[in-house]
């Protein structure tokens, strides 16, 4: 379960850095693109992630 925690989290970092740099108009492509909303949802989502990721990993194994 802790891999697979990990991976999500890892998952949601990767996404939020997206939604963020388009947020910003530094990856321009989208929709998304010079949005400033786009840009806090995605810091918001990668510090979710980052938040999952210490969770999954000081969790006691069974």
């Amino acid at each position: 379960m802790r891999a697979v925690l990990t991976i999500l989290g890892v998952l949601m970092i990767l996404m939020g850095g997206v939604w963020t740099l388009q947020g910003f108009n530094i990856l321009p492509g989208s929709f998304m693109t010079g949005d400033l909303k786009w840009a806090i949802y995605g810091s918001v989502l990668a510090l979710a992630g980052i938040a999952l990721i210490v969770w999954s990993r000081r969790r006691p194994t069974p």
